[in-house]
């Protein structure tokens, strides 16, 4: 039966973290302040942006959240983006996406400042996690899965990791962000050939294809962590992740669950980025004076 890696005692620790960074802001007059920028009414946007405001409201942190219609032409975007740009009592910005199909998504994220990118979705952000450069920050989900490798101790040096998924938003990052760490990474997909053998070789899987419990019993074997990136709906509309959780919990050694696994720590993630963009934007101005 394995360890359940809940998000909890992480999100916890990042709390208490991130208290005296947010008190001293506060000292120097600055509230720490997120701009969530949201088109239209997606139910998993509203629930995204409820959960985030609960979070920053319990850490001090303020939200303006910037709603458009759903329909709004680029040019309203672009003029929100802008505003959140100008704005220096806004630190960080969350664009929530997928966009609405008549919006220049690759445009859009280009548009807003890598100092205030605290999901990592600009070409500057995602540049420095590929080079290790120090502009912006990663993507909070990929963030995410090192937060939680860290807090519960697992290992990672020499070890073989498997991320299974390729995307910008974790696959790639993460396996970056792993190699980092001198782990040894293989970034595969739902297409690779042997797709079962090569996740069950892996000490650790990070699983991230967005493919409803497509990971059964044959990817695994006992000795592994299995972190769950996946949030998906099954057929009967429960929510469920990437793994067959009822598979792989009697197998594997440790394994996120679904939800209470990955979700609630990036969230802090994006919190702690929020803060890391206040503390830089200070420091800019006190060296100006």
């Amino acid at each position: 039966m394995a360890t359940l890696l809940t998000g909890k005692p992480v999100v916890d620790r990042l709390a208490q973290e991130l208290a005296p960074r947010i008190e001293a802001l506060g000292l120097a007059g600055i509230v720490p302040a997120l701009a969530i920028v949201r088109m239209g009414e997606r139910p998993d946007d509203l629930s995204y942006e409820r959960t985030a405001q609960k979070r920053a409201e319990s850490l001090g942190i303020a939200v303006r959240s910037f709603v458009l219609p759903e329909d709004a032409p680029q040019e309203v975007l672009e003029a929100a983006l802008a505003e959140v740009n100008a704005d220096a009592s806004i630190h960080g910005c969350l664009l929530f996406r997928p966009l609405p199909v008549h919006i220049d998504e690759a445009r859009a994220c280009e548009l807003l400042s890598p100092e205030k990118d605290v999901d990592g979705i600009t070409l500057a952000s995602l540049a420095s996690v590929f080079t290790d450069g120090a502009t912006g920050f990663p993507p909070s989900t990929a963030a995410a899965c090192l937060e939680l490798l860290d807090h519960y101790g697992v290992p990672l040096e020499g070890k073989r990791v498997a991320v299974a998924g390729r995307s910008l938003v974790v696959g790639k990052p993460v396996s970056m962000m792993l190699l980092r760490r001198n782990a040894t990474v293989t970034l595969c997909h739902s297409r690779t050939e042997n797709l079962a053998e090569v996740v069950c070789a892996s000490d650790v899987v990070i699983c991230a294809t967005g493919r409803a419990r497509m990971f059964g019993a044959e990817f695994f074997r006992p000795g592994q962590t299995v972190l769950d990136v996946g949030i998906n709906f099954d057929a009967d509309g429960n929510l469920c992740g990437d793994v067959d959780f009822d598979a792989a919990e009697p197998v594997v050694d440790a394994l996120t669950p679904v939800p209470r696994g990955l979700g609630t720590v990036t969230t802090s993630v994006t919190m702690a980025h929020t803060v890391a963009a206040a503390e830089a934007a200070l420091a800019a101005r006190e060296g100006g004076r």
